[in-house]
């Protein structure tokens, strides 16, 4: 169940594809090359599915799992957002809110089983990065 719900997520991302909008876009010198996105959210999406069935089978339908529900929504929200709607500053807000998202999961998840907690730490840190480059797409633009 968790890895269709990762799944469904994901596909948000395959539905709404950068195009020839966002490669026009000013971007830092440091963005990552395209490649490097569907291979660094393919191992995330693994971890995020797994981290919420641990949470899942030791807490059964507990606040961990229902934060990690409205994540997933947001995590599919700014594919939508940033390449669907062309909207950099929303996609920013709704990255905001998926950072928060993922740090209370990760809080609310310690109590359950650590290693939901430990799986989430890539993911901050590629929401933390990505949130910083998509503030700075949206500054340049």
């Amino acid at each position: 169940m968790f890895a269709a719900l990762v799944a469904m997520a994901a596909s948000t991302g395959a539905r709404f594809m950068p195009g020839e909008w966002y490669a026009g876009l000013n971007k830092p010198s440091w963005t990552p090359p395209n490649w490097a996105f569907p291979v660094a959210w393919t191992i995330l999406y693994v971890m995020i599915a797994i981290a919420g069935w641990l949470a899942w089978r030791t807490g059964g339908l507990s606040g961990a799992v229902v934060i990690w529900g409205i994540g997933l929504v947001f995590n599919a929200l700014w594919s939508y957002l940033m390449f669907g709607r062309h909207d950099i500053f929303l996609a920013l807000v709704d990255l905001c809110a998926l950072w928060l998202a993922v740090v209370a999961f990760m809080i609310a998840a310690w109590p359950l089983d650590t290693r939901a907690t430990y799986l989430f730490l890539p993911y901050l840190a590629w929401v933390t990065f990505a949130g910083v480059l998509n503030f700075a797409v949206w500054r340049m633009n």
